[in-house]
């Protein structure tokens, strides 16, 4: 039961610290900057975040890579991501946007990435599955 509570407590922790991130970008971007350069700041902000988004499966990536098992990458996940990073780099391309088309051709080479590692080691991933990565705390 404590243990749960702890969880608890962590998660909402996280979702406090979100909320007073998000505050702390809309109060400097309102206060601080002008409207051309709150478009760069903002814009700025979001290639970031999306570039960390799309970077995120690279630690998966690297464990694949050392199991030669798919085991802990979803392939639905990386098709999803793949799928919707080039559909908003066309998007970025079309409407001539940087702050779009940046981030999600990067995100779309990273998706590549994972279904040509999906597919290379799809076939080791047949064995008995592995010790869980995470122990679940429900």
């Amino acid at each position: 039961m404590a243990c749960r509570l702890f969880h608890q407590a962590k998660m909402t922790w996280f979702l406090v610290a979100v909320f007073a991130v998000f505050a702390v970008i809309v109060f400097v971007s309102l206060t601080v900057f002008v409207s051309p350069y709150r478009q760069l700041f903002v814009g700025y902000l979001s290639v970031a975040s999306l570039i960390s988004m799309f970077a995120s499966p690279l630690f998966i990536i690297n464990l694949v890579v050392k199991t030669k098992s798919v085991e802990y990458m979803p392939f639905y996940l990386s098709l999803s991501t793949f799928l919707m990073s080039l559909s908003f780099f066309a998007y970025g391309m079309l409407e001539d946007d940087p702050f779009i088309y940046v981030p999600n051709g990067i995100g779309t080479v990273l998706g590549i990435v994972q279904l040509v590692l999906y597919s290379y080691y799809k076939n080791a991933s047949k064995e008995d599955p592995r010790e869980p990565l995470l122990e679940s705390s429900a």
